[in-house]
């Protein structure tokens, strides 16, 4: 998807409160879709806390009913450096890219676009959609990988219970789970549901830092509440993680990574690593796809969207700055 914030302050404003090793990230609403924007919380990044391990990029929505003509529609956006995660818990998703997808995405599956050294593609919700409700997220590649060539992948965890909770390990390990999905560093991506009043502990690498997000009643994170739809941070240090839930269950995605130990330059759909590639990213995107220049360029074509790409915004009139 596409982020839609062209200003990179505001792009990480945000507040949060910190318990006795949890910190609480407040999320705050965008528009985001082109023309027909839809409201998302988000709550990654802040202007405290850039990344969680590569994660970079945490948006939440729904869950909205959708009336005739006002369900999401992305139109082709660019990305690069990145790889975006579409996670859905209601509705149905069309995904095309300029790699030549078209993948329908269905609750409990796992999208993972690899943008690389430059990728687009648009999403659309299906005429069958009269819900919609998910999360999307983004994963910075690092230095190395970052212009890695585009491609595209599927996966469907096999849920597994722990503890009497149901996990569905979508990226990196946890609980025995292993994703087949690929990732430049090391990640954990997971949906847990568990029951009400169901207490679990989890065991988890010492080595990376986590978050919790709520989607959906109420949980407990190491003795301390997590409102919904908010993130909870827990920096890295410990090997188990307890997660409690209220009288009603909750539903959470689970976030974390080894830290990633570089600074990244974000600004609307690119990461970079100065100002002067986010610079180049946008007059590529502007002059092959916008101006209709070069369909062979760095970002290629999004086949079967009846509509327009999306425009760039204008760059801010200060330099962008390094965050991580």
């Amino acid at each position: 998807m596409s982020n839609l914030e062209a200003e990179p302050e505001e792009l990480v404003a945000g507040t949060s409160s910190a318990h006795a090793g949890v910190e609480i990230l407040e999320p705050r609403e965008v528009p985001l879709g082109g023309p027909r924007a839809r409201p998302v919380r988000r709550t990654l990044p802040q202007k405290q806390r850039s990344l969680i391990g590569a994660w970079c990029f945490v948006d939440h929505y729904g869950p909205d009913p959708v009336e005739e003509g006002a369900g999401m529609d992305v139109p082709p956006h660019p990305h690069t450096g990145l790889q975006t995660v579409s996670w859905l818990f209601a509705g149905e998703i069309d995904h095309r890219d300029s790699v030549g997808t078209f993948a329908p995405i269905h609750p409990g599956q796992l999208n993972l676009m690899t943008a690389g050294n430059g990728i687009a593609h648009s999403e659309v919700a299906t005429t069958a959609t009269d819900v919609l409700h998910g999360a999307q997220l983004w994963i910075a590649l690092p230095d190395p990988d970052r212009h890695v060539a585009p491609f595209f992948e599927s996966y469907v965890p096999e849920p597994v219970v722990v503890e009497g909770a149901t996990l569905r390990v979508f990226l990196g390990s946890l609980a025995g789970s292993t994703s087949s999905a690929r990732v430049f560093t090391e990640l954990l991506g997971a949906q847990l549901d568990v029951p009400a009043g169901t207490t679990v502990t989890l065991d988890v690498r010492p080595d990376f830092e986590h978050g919790v997000l709520l989607d959906t009643g109420e949980i407990a994170l190491n003795g301390h509440p997590v409102p919904l739809s908010h993130l909870a941070y827990v920096a890295p240090g410990s090997d188990t993680m307890t997660l409690t839930a209220g009288p009603t269950g909750a539903t959470l995605l689970l976030i974390g990574g080894v830290p990633l130990g570089e600074q990244i330059v974000m600004w609307w759909n690119f990461i970079g690593r100065s100002h002067e590639e986010i610079v180049q990213f946008r007059t590529d995107w502007q002059s092959d796809v916008i101006a209709g220049g070069n369909a062979n360029g760095r970002f290629g074509v999004v086949r079967g969207y009846d509509g327009r790409a999306l425009p760039a915004p204008e760059l801010p009139a200060v330099r962008l700055k390094p965050r991580g």
